[in-house]
């Protein structure tokens, strides 16, 4: 299930970005995103796997900033269910999303072909 992030859940979503990143340095920047509601959530259950982290001062664009999946729950689609969910925000069709090949791969998603793909 996707949903817009609450303030309650700001404790998990910190959680899962330092267990990514190895500390908390993006704290306050995610703290506000939440508090603008510029972030969502992938869950199972009612636990958070994943979330999203978005702007919309790009260029009169959307800028995807961040868009993390716990290690453990990785492969499971819940970046595509994310990607998929904010498709359906009444914002620009055009969106940047720039990515940071830490697994020495990239996953090249594509928003009118309902494909993804990871590339090795």
């Amino acid at each position: 299930m996707i949903t817009i992030a609450l303030q309650e859940e700001s404790a998990e979503i910190l959680e899962i970005d330092r267990e990514v990143i190895g500390n908390y340095s993006r704290k306050k920047y995610l703290q506000e995103a939440i508090m603008e509601n510029k972030c969502l959530v992938a869950k199972d259950n009612s636990s958070i796997v994943g979330f999203l982290i978005y702007d919309t001062h790009f260029f009169e664009c959307s800028f995807i900033s961040l868009l993390i999946v716990h290690p453990s729950e990785r492969q499971k689609g819940y970046a595509k269910l994310l990607m998929k969910y904010f498709e359906t925000f009444p914002l620009p069709r055009k969106f940047f999303l720039q990515t940071i090949n830490l697994m020495k791969r990239c996953i090249v998603y594509s928003h009118q072909s309902d494909t993804s793909r990871v590339v090795l």
